[in-house]
């Protein structure tokens, strides 16, 4: 497994946007496809957006099409979301998420192993 950790998140009011990092350390992440999920107070976690272990494929939850972008440095063992036109809606903490499996079955099943402890963004409306 990886170790995941995330940053960037905060308080930033609608419209505006923010830049969420996942830095990994342990195994070779550039093996690894990496998500983004969030959880808002009450209710399940969601799915944001993956990208695989290339970066050469990217796959969005409809919600954040078009204001959310997902990328990746392998070099620097990190993987970003850039969140712009933000929404109050948007507010929850965010997961990001490795696994090693192939992308078209983490694409379907959204299962992935490892998980980083969650950083909180807050959109002020």
């Amino acid at each position: 497994q990886v170790q995941l950790v995330e940053s960037g998140g905060g308080l930033v009011q609608a419209g505006g946007s923010l830049r969420l990092s996942c830095a990994a350390s342990g195994r070779t992440f550039s093996n690894y496809a990496v998500g983004w999920f969030r959880q808002a107070p009450g209710k399940e976690r969601e799915f944001v957006v993956a990208v695989s272990s290339s970066g050469g494929s990217t796959y969005y939850a409809d919600s954040v099409k078009g204001r959310f972008t997902i990328s990746r440095d392998n070099a620097k063992n990190t993987v970003y979301l850039q969140m712009n036109i933000l929404k109050p809606e948007d507010t929850a903490v965010y997961y990001c998420a490795a696994d090693p499996k192939s992308w078209i079955i983490l694409t379907s099943t959204r299962k992935f192993g490892s998980w980083g402890q969650g950083t909180q963004v807050t959109v002020s409306s």
